[in-house]
């Protein structure tokens, strides 16, 4: 398609505001079109109930331009990987219709099973690629050690097939050979290559909508609106940036261990905000471990880039302008810098190091929350089905409380915020998929941390196995509480207890396990911090709790000085003295 003529290909004036806002929004929506795309076309709940992906659209320079909602660490960890990805490849030898496969964690920035597919976008009048496109999508199986997920591998060669950015379509046709190594080494081949469609029809559909985008505006038209927005991005970041307090603050917290030892692995942040600028350090904390929780630099930079955004620019959609006043640092062989040929499958060491930043900020900043239940303390199923002799894999992300913030209580039974729009899986798609048969699911009374204003609650759930089959949980901070604000209460930990109510009943965090037809499991997940001072709550608020099934009388009564009488309250001495005190 060739540029109208009134593209502005030779002018350096700036176009009118107008006319970039109605562009900027037209290239998030094909990064919109391409998200319902990949959802409606996916095999795996993992990616249409779960919503475990990212989608990138990047200018000609693989600056980020737009992108679709999707989990904050995927978002992140694509915007290194591209650029790897094409460095990889040779923007030379793109062509139009070619589509690569890189999962390759260094550079992708991600395990191995999370695939990102990445296209070219040409157009007439344009020397070279003009856009690049990027899906990245959880698949269930690609030949590692384990099924499901490994938790105990201790190099990348244990971790699957992978790929350094191979052509997996070459000029609009699917290179058969590279498929077909994949479904004969994938424990799940029609899932995974139902999905890797999936994908390629999502890039397809961002192709033809950036397509008609060019079209409707002329491309150099897009490209100066792109610079624009970039340039925008970056100014307003940092006017915010530049309105926070000066200064270093450093924190630290504890990942449980490795899945080789039980030792606990210390992460330690160093944030510095010098004028219009952020920098992130991660080198204080624990070298490479020799199991696979090691984050690669991508992973690691995410960490950084959703913090900083929530910072600055948390109701803008996202572009490369947003992340130029960030620095985030960690020095290979770090904990957070993963080279090869080391292990980084359970990457769940990036959510319970999601929190990290905010922890150090915490010390300056009074608009910072509590810790959520620091986690996400999911699970997965495994087996074979005896209704229809397929071998399943499904997986759930649980729900956590979130932190109480200086003016209000946390949210119940959420997400985890690094998770961004995931969700959990519904009870109907886990039973429908498995051999799993749920008891019971409810909120947790009292797991939210005390404190003036109190963290939210978190989930309990208990699960019947009706053949026999595997159990994965999925947790890395049940060894140390989530951490609390100005004197408010720490929550107990997330845990998955084995076989209850038998001799045999283990609590376990990461943890595989074979269970027979009948066997159970219960999950039960962190609360959120608390802020303040328990006994400073309101009574009528801590009344209410009880009502509400949030805290139980007696915790009421230990931890706020509160005895609920019906729908009254009396206090107790402590809260007695306390109240008389202040007069």
């Amino acid at each position: 398609m060739n540029d109208p003529v009134n593209s502005p290909s030779n002018s350096s004036e700036p176009l009118d505001g107008a006319t970039v806002e109605v562009i900027r929004n037209y290239l998030v929506s094909v990064g919109e079109q391409m998200r319902r795309t990949l959802v409606r076309a996916a095999f795996n709940p993992v990616i249409y109930e779960v919503l475990d992906f990212g989608i990138s659209i990047y200018n000609a320079d693989l600056e980020l331009t737009a992108e679709a909602a999707g989990i904050t660490s995927f978002l992140g960890a694509n915007d290194h990987a591209i650029v790897k990805g094409v460095e990889y490849v040779g923007r030379e030898n793109v062509a139009p219709g070619d589509v690569y496969l890189l999962n390759y964690p260094y550079w992708s920035g991600a395990h191995s099973y999370d695939a990102m597919l990445f296209a070219p976008v040409f157009r007439d009048g344009h020397e070279g690629p003009a856009a690049f496109l990027a899906v990245r999508a959880h698949w269930m199986d690609l030949g590692a050690k384990s099924p499901g997920y490994v938790l105990d591998s201790t190099d990348m060669h244990q971790e699957g097939l992978i790929f350094p950015g191979t052509k997996i379509v070459s000029r609009g046709e699917v290179v058969r050979d590279i498929v077909e190594l994949i479904r004969f080494n994938s424990r799940l081949p029609d899932l995974t290559i139902g999905d890797f469609h999936a994908q390629l029809a999502a890039l397809r559909t961002g192709e033809n909508r950036l397509g008609q985008v060019w079209e409707k505006f002329g491309g150099e038209t897009v490209d100066q609106a792109i610079r624009q927005i970039i340039e925008h991005g970056e100014r307003v970041a940092r006017k915010a940036m530049a309105a926070l307090p000066n200064g270093t603050w450093t924190a630290f917290d504890y990942c449980d261990d490795d899945g080789i030892t039980e030792d606990l692995i210390r992460m330690e942040v160093k944030v510095t905000i010098d004028g219009d600028r952020m920098e992130v350090d991660f080198n204080g904390s624990d070298g490479a471990v020799v199991g696979p929780v090691n984050l690669p630099i991508g992973s690691t930079e995410s960490l950084g880039k959703a913090i900083f955004k929530e910072l600055t620019t948390p109701g803008e959609p996202s572009n490369a302008g947003h992340y130029r006043a960030l620095e985030v640092k960690a020095d290979p062989g770090n904990f957070f810098h993963a080279v090869y040929p080391v292990a980084t499958f359970t990457q769940w060491s990036a959510i319970v190091a999601f929190e990290l930043i905010h922890k150090a900020l915490a010390q300056v900043m009074d608009s910072i929350p509590a810790s959520s239940g620091g986690d996400e303390p999911g699970f997965m199923a495994l087996g074979r089905d005896p209704r229809t002799g397929a071998d399943f894999v499904i997986s759930n992300n649980e729900g956590i409380g979130w932190g109480a913030r200086k003016d209000r209580d946390g949210a119940n039974a959420q997400q985890h915020p690094s998770q961004s729009v995931v969700r959990n899986t519904p009870v109907e798609v886990l039973e429908h998929k498995s051999t799993v048969f749920h008891e019971r699911l409810e909120l947790i009374p009292d797991s939210g941390g005390a404190g003036r204003f109190r963290g939210g609650v978190g989930v309990l759930r208990q699960v019947r196995y009706l053949a026999d089959g595997e159990v994965l949980s999925m947790k890395k901070k049940s060894k140390t509480r989530p951490w609390a604000l100005d004197g408010g209460q720490e929550p107990e930990p997330s845990e998955m207890v084995l076989w209850p109510g038998t001799d045999e009943a283990k609590r376990v965090g990461m943890y595989r396990a074979d269970m027979k037809a009948g066997d159970r499991f219960v999950n039960r997940t962190a609360g959120g911090g608390g802020y303040g001072d328990p006994l400073d709550r309101d009574p009528a608020a801590v009344v209410a709790d009880v009502l509400n099934g949030y805290v139980s009388a007696e915790a009421a009564e230990r931890s706020y000085g509160v005895i609920v009488d019906g729908d009254g309250w009396r206090p107790t001495p402590a809260r007695a003295a306390r109240l008389k005190s202040e007069g």
